[in-house]
């Protein structure tokens, strides 16, 4: 039996495991030989999404469904199997994986729904639809459908996960939470399970419990960035400025091009009155991002010490034009009219 076959019987009795270890092996085949075929990479882009294996998902649909020519063999195949087995759950679902990836995301909406209708106890069309709703803006949606995709099948982490985002999202915190928890459980070494529930709770204003997560994250894995920069950002809040320029530090370390931490440490060092080295950290942030209010902000306030009017009203502009927050924005604002200096912005 060849690869192609053996793939296509295991997934239509839904032997996840079997298809995605025929196709890496046939992937593995086929790069040896020097030849290629998208339909081999586009069976394992579905194991691995189906086991939550995004990084590699997003390697495999860049061999699967870039190319024009690919996307019609993939498309080929998927087509055919849906002519074959219209009843089949599991082929409705992979046709809807197909056409999510593919740029069709509304019409794989169908595909999940008909996969719903064949197999109800199934718990992964739920959840692909769920992202759908989620990507499109409806987030009660696809609320609905993580929950249906939990309540199937409880032990299924990357549901819960999305369902603690989606409430959290939605500002429910009290909902958010326990998903969060019940995540842990299932995956207690999973770092960023303990960064979303540090995040939620931080949220909430529990800080100290906050501080434990987001600490045990950093212990499973030490070279997270956004993490050691959301540490930072904490003990910020608690005004603990040591412990938070050292945790902007190690998320520069851990990704000496991440700006948000330039932007930071440039504001504890401008507080302490350290305006040229402020003025090099924001620097730097603008290089890792030429689009950061925070830094075009830190850079007019230091010209404005300066008593180089003009150049800080340049930076306070930009400060406004770059600024996606109503409040901070408004914020900006306010300090202009302090300094009188609105109509040169």
């Amino acid at each position: 039996m060849d690869h192609l076959t053996t793939i296509q019987d295991a997934l239509t009795r839904g032997d996840w495991p079997s298809v995605h270890a025929e196709a890496s092996a046939w992937a593995k085949e086929l790069e040896a030989e020097g030849r290629r075929d998208p339909r081999a990479q586009f069976a394992l882009n579905v194991g691995h999404l189906l086991k939550g294996e995004f990084k590699d998902a997003w390697k495999t649909h860049a061999k699967a469904l870039q190319e024009a020519e690919d996307i019609e063999l993939v498309r080929a195949w998927t087509g055919a199997l849906l002519k074959e087995q219209p009843e089949n759950a599991n082929v409705q679902l992979v046709a809807g994986l197909f056409l999510s990836q593919s740029g069709q995301s509304e019409q794989s909406v169908n595909r999940y729904k008909e996969a719903i209708r064949l197999d109800p106890l199934a718990a992964y069309p739920h959840y692909f639809l769920g992202q759908i709703h989620e990507r499109a803006g409806r987030p009660e949606l696809a609320i609905k459908e993580y929950r249906e995709a939990v309540k199937l099948d409880p032990s299924y982490a990357l549901a819960r996960t999305n369902l603690g985002v989606a409430y959290q999202e939605q500002g429910q915190f009290e909902l958010a939470i326990p998903q969060y928890r019940e995540v842990i459980k299932l995956t207690p070494n999973d770092p960023v399970a303990h960064a979303n529930l540090a995040c939620a709770l931080a949220e909430q204003g529990k800080t100290e419990p906050a501080l434990l997560e987001y600490k045990e994250a950093l212990r499973l894995n030490p070279h997270d960035a956004e993490v050691h920069f959301a540490l930072g950002g904490l003990y910020e809040t608690k005004r603990r400025l040591d412990l938070a320029l050292k945790e902007y530090e190690e998320a520069l370390k851990a990704d000496p091009n991440f700006g948000p931490a330039e932007t930071a440490i440039g504001w504890i060092r401008l507080n302490k009155g350290w305006r040229e080295e402020a003025m090099e950290s924001f620097g730097r942030a603008l290089k890792a991002n030429p689009e950061d209010a925070r830094a075009y902000l830190g850079i007019a306030r230091v010209y404005l010490l300066r008593g180089k009017q003009q150049t800080a009203m340049e930076n306070y502009a930009l400060a406004l034009k770059f600024e996606k927050d109503p409040q901070k924005k408004s914020q900006i604002m306010n300090d202009l009219f302090r300094e009188g200096n609105t109509w040169d912005v």
